[in-house]
C-alpha cells in the first residue's frame, strides 16, 4: 500500500491502514500535499479522479479532496 493516511469514503474519517486493507472498495490512501485550488473527487474503487456528478451519484465510494 502507498505511503499516506487512509480515509474512509463513507464517513470521511481517518482509519488505520489495517482497516483500509480490509475495506479496499470504501477507503482511499491519501498521499502528498493537497495544495491545489478547488475540489477534486476521487473514486475509492478505482483511485481515479471523477466528475462532481459521479461523486454525487456514488457518495459511499467517493472521497472529496479540498485544495
Amino acid at each position: 500500500m502507498a505511503k499516506g493516511h487512509a480515509r474512509s469514503a463513507i464517513t470521511g474519517r481517518y482509519i488505520s491502514r489495517a482497516a483500509a486493507a480490509r475495506h479496499p472498495r470504501t477507503s482511499v490512501v491519501e498521499s502528498g500535499g493537497n495544495k491545489g485550488a478547488g475540489k477534486a473527487y476521487r473514486s475509492a474503487i478505482s483511485g481515479r479522479y471523477v466528475t462532481k456528478g459521479t461523486a454525487q451519484r456514488s457518495p459511499n465510494t467517493t472521497v472529496t479532496e479540498n485544495g
